[in-house]
């Protein structure tokens, strides 16, 4: 950034990450670099049985850890399973405004996006499904970026019914699972819709480790696992053994950090909703990080910049709907998000 402006753009927390993921980092660094053991066969690693863990004791899930395939991050995952199930022109249908990195994936593979407009609907979103013909794939963030929801049982089982009627492989990002505020509550796609569904997801989000570079496909399609299983064995990578430590240690160890984290975080949203000026318009998220806040005109993440000294996502870059939006990180201390919010009062 440029002297003096406080990026509060992208989703990176400002905070530390769990003692418990600097302790087995640490450790690892200063002992064994070779080989894991897991190399040849990851989905029988630790990987593959912590994460089927954390799904088992957090949400009730009970995943089968042999069907979980490791990535380096979730838009590698995305694009290779794109790459291996669909063609050029088959529609990709996506709740907007939505992560604008996977929009720009699917415009440089040529899949064509089906909106499902997330519309305003007093302090939360509603949406309605269009008629998604001409679909491959159901693209689902949930917990949703950059608006916060956490969808409901009822409006996930309306989106499995429309994946079942126009055959769709279902890929749901749950990466920010882990970051939902009581009382609402984050429920797997997967234990809905488990055989038409890959479930991807990560440590990094909840636990500020976006350099670590390691996630997880869970694999319930088992035409998407044969197509998978027929690539060359290391023609997409592998996390190294530091991401592995780093995601393991997080989801067994790293809970008493995150809930305090959680808290600090649920203060932060609370605050905005408090203090945010009149200039913009707030819905405070059931989940994430991310405020996503109507300022009424396009182009105003750049005045912000420019007038208050603070960097935003434009949401233009959000797709249909995101225009008038801008899209703020409130993962910062609490004196570091009082700054904030006394220079976005500036505004105009």
């Amino acid at each position: 950034m440029e002297p003096g402006v406080i990026p509060a753009w992208v989703a990176d927390m400002d905070l530390p990450t769990a003692p418990a993921v600097q302790d087995v980092l640490a450790r690892r660094a200063a002992g064994d670099l070779g080989y894991p053991a897991w190399l040849l066969d990851p989905s029988a690693g630790p990987l593959a049985e912590a994460f089927a863990e954390r799904m088992s004791t957090r949400y009730g899930w009970q995943p089968d850890p042999t069907l979980v395939r490791p990535f380096n991050d979730l838009n590698q995952a995305l694009q290779v399973l794109l790459q291996i199930w669909t063609r050029p022109g088959d529609g990709v249908a996506v709740h907007t405004p939505a992560y604008h990195p996977f929009l720009t994936t699917l415009q440089v593979m040529d899949r064509p996006l089906h909106p499902i407009r997330l519309e305003p609907d007093g302090d939360t979103w509603r949406f309605e499904v269009p008629d998604l013909s001409g679909c491959r794939v159901l693209l689902l963030v949930n917990p949703q970026n950059p608006t916060g929801r956490a969808f409901t049982r009822a409006e996930l089982e309306t989106l499995a019914e429309c994946a079942e009627r126009h055959d769709l492989l279902v890929i749901a990002d749950e990466i920010h699972s882990d970051l939902v505020y009581e009382p609402h509550r984050h429920i797997p796609f997967a234990t809905i819709l488990p055989e038409r569904t890959v479930t991807l997801t990560s440590a990094t989000k909840a636990f500020n480790l976006g350099g670590i570079r390691c996630s997880v496909a869970h694999v319930g399609h088992a035409g998407v696992r044969a197509a998978l299983e027929a690539q060359p064995p290391f023609v997409y990578g592998s996390p190294s053994v530091f991401g592995v430590e780093a995601t393991v240690a997080a989801w067994r160890h790293g809970d008493a950090w995150l809930a305090e984290t959680l808290a600090l975080l649920d203060r932060n949203r609370r605050t905005i909703a408090e203090r945010l000026p009149g200039t913009f318009r707030y819905r405070m998220p059931e989940a994430t990080y991310l405020a996503w806040l109507e300022v009424g005109r396009p182009g105003m993440a750049e005045v912000i910049e420019r007038e208050a000294k603070v960097k935003l996502n434009d949401g233009a870059a959000f797709g249909p709907g995101g225009e008038h939006c801008v899209r703020l990180n409130f993962a910062t201390t609490e004196a570091i998000l009082d700054e904030i919010l006394t220079r976005l009062s500036t505004i105009r």
